[in-house]
């Protein structure tokens, strides 16, 4: 098919109703947009980890006003996308802006705690610096925290893109809509998933692979605003691999879930679970010359 009638092919398919069609140039917000929000954000938490480190006092004071006006100046505007005109003729899209960005300190009491949590916990860790720099999880952590804050404030779209940066760049899938307590620990990451209705207790440690998920989704858009994810109590760890599903699930406090373990029931606290009668075998290889040495 020659390249023009390709092109009108697309163009009659563009004005069909449907969600996949976006092509008259209503505003949404902007991925592109929202990567750079984060970087801004991130520098501002973590200022000299995301950022070159200020010189002097001075250096840092006008780094933090020159981040602070570009964050509000864009995060305004893809709150206006977000909430629509209505929400900009109220100016509600700049109230709340200035007031998600008025929750950075407290948001940074908030990660101070996960980033104790991290270094204390894992005997790999050299220093906090090596935590903040090299531990995707921190950042994981922090991006979700900050969604979170727009979330409970009903911003559409915008909160679950900023924790989908996250996600594509660390691996680990947190919705924003969890509720998560202080001193959270993931300790390698990569391959979690913890879904929206989640709620996370204070010191809890999740190792990589850990799916804190739904039972079924079977009933569709009837089960949004129900109680579909596990509740974490405090001090619990779950080791790689595990899955735990279903609103109703409980682990309770100071409990340890083995690896790879799959649960869908209630944890009394002080409980250990792990697989039983699981069996390693190791049997000798048949001769392969295949497999000699410089083969």
């Amino acid at each position: 098919m020659p390249l023009p009638e390709i092109s009108e092919a697309l163009l009659r398919s563009y004005e069909k109703d449907g969600g996949i069609n976006r092509a008259d140039r209503s505003n949404l917000p902007s991925k592109p947009a929202v990567a750079r929000m984060m970087e801004d954000l991130l520098a501002l938490l973590f200022p000299g980890f995301h950022s070159p480190p200020p010189r002097s006092s001075r250096d840092l004071s006008n780094f933090v006003e020159e981040r602070l006006a570009r964050l509000h100046r864009s995060l305004t505007e893809q709150l206006r996308k977000s909430l629509g005109p209505k929400a900009e003729a109220a100016g509600e899209d700049e109230e709340v802006a200035r007031w998600f960005l008025a929750r950075l300190p407290e948001t940074r009491e908030q990660l101070a705690t996960d980033v104790e949590a991290t270094f204390s916990g894992d005997p790999a860790a050299a220093s906090p610096e090596e935590v903040l720099l090299a531990y995707p999880g921190v950042e994981a952590i922090a991006t979700y925290r900050l969604a979170h804050l727009l979330y409970l404030r009903g911003v559409p779209l915008l909160p679950r893109m900023m924790t989908e940066w996250a996600h594509g760049r660390t691996g680990i899938d947190i919705h924003p809509g969890a509720e998560i307590g202080p001193y959270f620990f993931i300790d390698h990451g990569t391959g979690i998933v913890i879904g929206q209705t989640c709620r996370i207790g204070r010191a809890v440690k999740i190792y990589h692979g850990v799916t804190l998920g739904a039972r079924s989704t079977a009933g569709g858009r009837k089960l949004q605003g129900t109680k579909r994810h596990p509740t974490i109590e405090d001090y619990v760890t779950i080791y790689p691999g595990a899955t735990i599903l279903g609103g109703e699930t409980v682990i309770g406090a100071h409990s340890v879930i083995g690896g790879n373990v799959w649960l869908t029931e209630a944890v009394p606290p002080y409980s250990v679970v792990t697989l039983v009668q699981q069996e390693t075998q190791v049997r000798k290889r048949g001769s392969d010359p295949g497999t000699a040495a410089g083969a």
